[in-house]
């Protein structure tokens, strides 16, 4: 799910076991929950804090897209920066 030394603390298996969960249900559950955990989220967040967050989520996606269109090509040939280039860990 994720490769930031920010993270690593987590308990993988159990937010796996969740996200896994998580995507069984239905499109139009999976975007009710979605929009569920932005209220919670934004309260512990800073406004600039959660721009950078919605701003991470776009990235995520932008990245999807470009993997589905250029199957098996890998990081060295991206064109949409990846979170390790973002951070300084390339």
């Amino acid at each position: 799910m994720t490769t930031s030394e920010a993270t690593e603390a987590l308990n993988h298996p159990v937010l796996r076991r969740l996200v896994d969960q998580a995507n069984s249900l239905s499109l139009a559950d999976r975007l009710t929950l979605l929009k569920g955990l932005i209220p919670g989220t934004a309260a512990e967040l800073t406004p600039k804090q959660f721009g950078g967050l919605i701003a991470e989520l776009q990235l995520k996606g932008e990245r999807f897209y470009e993997a589905i269109e250029h199957p098996g090509e890998g990081r060295a040939t991206r064109q949409v920066r990846g979170e390790r280039e973002i951070e300084g860990r390339e």
